[in-house]
Parts: C-alpha cells; sequence; structure tokens
C-alpha cells in the first residue's frame, strides 16, 4: 500500500545543507498498522510528511497504492491526497467552527451536495462516539474529544491510509488508551492501512504489526513488534524498550545471587500455563522469580521473566531442556 524508495530529505540553513532523513526505504502493506518510533529530532515526522508529499523528498520515490506520487503534477496530487487522511498532533481544529463544521470541512472542498455531507459527518460522528457532540466548539471539548474530531475529519473522504503524526503524545495515558482502541477498530473494521509515529513504545506495542526505528534520519532496526521487542539489537530499540517494559532495575535484582539465572520468554497461550512449575515438578530444583512481566502486543499475549534456578547443574540443564522443548526461549543471563 505504501512504499518508499531511498527517500532523503534535505533543508537549507544559511549556507549548510541538513540532511533531516537519509535513505530511508520501507513497504507498509494493505491493511496493516506500521509504527515508526524515534526520539525528538530523530526525523520521524518528516519521513510521515514525505508520504503525502506536504514535504517534498529531495530524492527518492513514494509510492501509494499503484501511483507514483513524486512523479505526479499539482492538480493530480491533490486529488490523491484525499485517499489520505491525517491525524496530527495538535489536533489542527478550526477554532470558530462547531464540531459537525470541522468533519463536513474536506467533504466542503469535495464539492459534496449538503445532503452528502450531513449523512457522511453522521456516521463519522457515530464512528467515533460523538453523536452528542456535534454542535459544540473545540473550546468546549477535552483533548480526547479533540483528538476524535480529528480522526473523524481524517476519515471524511474514506481514505486508503491514515498518517498519525503523534496523535497521542498531548493526552493523558487513559485517554491514550481509548484513542488507540478507536485506531485499532477503525483498521479492523474499515481495513485501512494506518502508518504512525511515535517516541512511546507503549503505542507501538499496543496496536502495531511492524515498527521501524528511526535515529538521525535512518531506519536503523524494523521487523514484527514482537520479535523488535523481545529481542532488540539496536541501543536506540533497547533504550526504547527499557522504558516501555523497566528492566533497567535488572541489574540490581541479579546482584549476589548464586544460581543458574535466566531469562524466559512466553508468547501466546503459552503465557498462561504453568510451565515453569511443570518443568521443576519432577526435580529437586528449586526457582525464584526475580522479575516479571505479562501483558499484550496488540492481540499476542506474552510474557517474560527473569528467574533463578538453584540445584545441580545436571537437572538445572533438565528443566531448561523441558521449558524448550514446550515451546518457551530461555537465555542464559
Amino acid at each position: 500500500m505504501i512504499r518508499l524508495n531511498n527517500i532523503r530529505k534535505s533543508y537549507r540553513v544559511g549556507s549548510i545543507s541538513v540532511e533531516a532523513v537519509r535513505g530511508v526505504s520501507l513497504t507498509v502493506s494493505k491493511g496493516e498498522i506500521f509504527g515508526i518510533i524515534g526520539h525528538s529530532g530523530a526525523g520521524k515526522s518528516t519521513l510521515l510528511r514525505c508520504v503525502n508529499l506536504l514535504e517534498k523528498p529531495t530524492s527518492g520515490t513514494v509510492n501509494v497504492g499503484d501511483v507514483e506520487l513524486t512523479g505526479l503534477p499539482e492538480r493530480q496530487l491533490q486529488a490523491h491526497r484525499r485517499r489520505i487522511g491525517m491525524i496530527f498532533q495538535h489536533f489542527n481544529l478550526l477554532s470558530m467552527s462547531t464540531v459537525r463544521d470541522n468533519i463536513a470541512f474536506p467533504l466542503v472542498l469535495a464539492k459534496l451536495s449538503k445532503a452528502e455531507v450531513n449523512k457522511r459527518v453522521d456516521e463519522l460522528l457515530k464512528l467515533v462516539s460523538l453523536e452528542g457532540h456535534a454542535d459544540k466548539y473545540p473550546s468546549q471539548l477535552s483533548g480526547g474529544q479533540k483528538q476524535r474530531v480529528g480522526i473523524a475529519r481524517a476519515l471524511a473522504n474514506n481514505p486508503d491510509v491514515l498518517l498519525c503524526d503523534e496523535a497521542t503524545s498531548a493526552l493523558d495515558p487513559q485517554t491514550t488508551n481509548s484513542i488507540l482502541s478507536l485506531l485499532l477498530d477503525i483498521n479492523e473494521k474499515l481495513g485501512i492501512t494506518i502508518l504512525l509515529i511515535t517516541h512511546e513504545m507503549n503505542v507501538i506495542r499496543s496496536i502495531c504489526d511492524r515498527v521501524a526505528v528511526i535515529d538521525d534520519g535512518e531506519i536503523v532496526e524494523m521487523g514484527d513488534v514482537l520479535h523488535v521487542f523481545l529481542k532488540p539489537e539496536h541501543p536506540v530499540t533497547r533504550d526504547f524498550v527499557d522504558q516501555a517494559s523497566d528492566s533497567a532495575v535488572t541489574g540490581q535484582l541479579l546482584r549476589g545471587r548464586s544460581g543458574r539465572l535466566l531469562r524466559m520468554t512466553y508468547i501466546g497461550e503459552l503465557t498462561y500455563e504453568p510451565i515453569l512449575y511443570n518443568a521443576v515438578k519432577p526435580t529437586s530444583v528449586q526457582f525464584a522469580i526475580l522479575q516479571g512481566t505479562v501483558s499484550r502486543m496488540k492481540h499476542t499475549p506474552y510474557g517474560q521473566l527473569i528467574v533463578e534456578l538453584i540445584g545441580s547443574a545436571g537437572e538445572i540443564d533438565q528443566v531448561i531442556d523441558v521449558l524448550r522443548n514446550d515451546g518457551l526461549e530461555v537465555d542464559a543471563i
């Protein structure tokens, strides 16, 4: 659905050329939720705005669907942009217009009839659960309600692609979760492809299928969210994962331990099974759970435990073999 090929974007600052995006290539499949995560200044916003050519790449090509946008004249580009919705961090609502009029704005620009506009706006108000707020103004809404208006407006022209520019970073955690649930619901109900940028790993973990990590204008790691989250390779990725999982305290917990220290990773329904207990039960091995996490990545449950096994080397090896045979990933620490 989205294909970026060797995208570069440079700016002139006086006599100096600053390269914000440096040779980025990636593909987002139809119906996928793809996340791009990076620290402030990493180039993620510039890259996102290159997708709908609000920022025109210095070089490289952008394809959305079967169309290469970078090769289109301005009039044709404007028409294709209607198939790409965009949600902004700070909502970008018209302050002097009602919720209904904000949502209707792109439909009016597209010159739909009044009846068509009203019908579509009513559908969108229901979709984002704002039926009772149509005649309110943005100043009368909460942050979460404002973002729901922004989402409805972005969906007005029935886009194939939805771009989310830090759509939850201005919201509190509870409201963030409700907006993420709404985006996931929209993706599943309407089949819309979503490309989002964020600096929060929990956003990626909650709704994304795949993720790319961007640093200094380059993609440094990319893959399925489960793989990247559970086995981060690049230092920037590990930093994001540590922030989300609180694994930074592990070093303190491990000091002074005399047993065998292991990291166990459960994925899927194994997360809820007493696999460790069953593995040690036939032996004299004892275990202590030093740290543990049970959560979900989108629809997939997972768990990670840091455990200490105490016993003879032979029996501990036997326990590890049983755990691996039962489908767990087991790594020595």
